[in-house]
Formats: structure tokens, C-alpha cells, sequence
């Protein structure tokens, strides 16, 4: 099916079609245009840009989509990012301790 246009902003195209030319169609999309994706005249799906507030890195658009379906809860307390490091022990007794761990070998 060839690609058609039935009002601005929407595309359609046909599944073989969009699969020769998927670059194309996916830059489209990513402009700002509805394309939807058609086998004999039954839409099957839609491409379009992506929702205002999506995350533009990869992982933090997924870790959203996970916290919007409840697979993981968000952190709980104030947006202060993660706890202040602490040291956990000294360096003078981290080097003692290695130096024991390292004598044995």
C-alpha cells in the first residue's frame, strides 16, 4: 500500500512498506508525525513521537514505564538523590588489615 496522507500530521503506511523504509518513517515520527501502520486497510499499529515528559536516556524511560506499571516502587523520602558516603572504616586500619590478609600468600 503506498503511503498516503489524510490529514497533516498523519501518515499511513503499509507494514511492508514501513519495513523497507523504517529509518525514514521512524525520523517521521520522531519529527512530530503521526504514521500509522496498516495491512490491508485494518490499522495494526501507530508510531508517533514520544509523550511530553518521557525520558530522553534509554534506562530512565524504562525505570519510569517500570514505576508508572508498579514493578518498582520509587525511593521513598525527599528527591535529595542518594545517602551521603560514609567511611566505613579507616584507611590506616583498611591498609593494616590488607597488609595481614596479603602476608599469608
Amino acid at each position: 500500500m503506498a503511503t498516503r496522507v489524510y490529514h497533516a500530521g498523519v501518515r499511513v503506511v503499509g507494514v511492508r512498506v514501513l519495513a523497507d523504509r523504517l529509518d525514514e518513517y521512524v525520523r517521521l515520527a520522531a519529527s512530530g508525525e503521526t504514521v500509522l501502520v496498516t495491512e490491508e486497510d485494518h490499522v495494526l499499529a501507530e508510531i508517533g513521537p514520544p509523550r511530553d515528559g518521557r525520558a530522553v536516556a534509554v534506562g530512565d524511560a524504562l525505570l519510569a514505564e517500570a514505576v508508572r506499571h508498579g514493578w518498582v516502587q520509587p525511593p521513598v523520602g525527599g528527591a535529595d538523590g542518594p545517602p551521603p558516603r560514609v567511611p566505613v572504616a579507616r584507611w590506616d586500619a583498611l591498609g593494616a588489615e590488607l597488609d595481614r590478609d596479603r602476608g599469608d600468600r
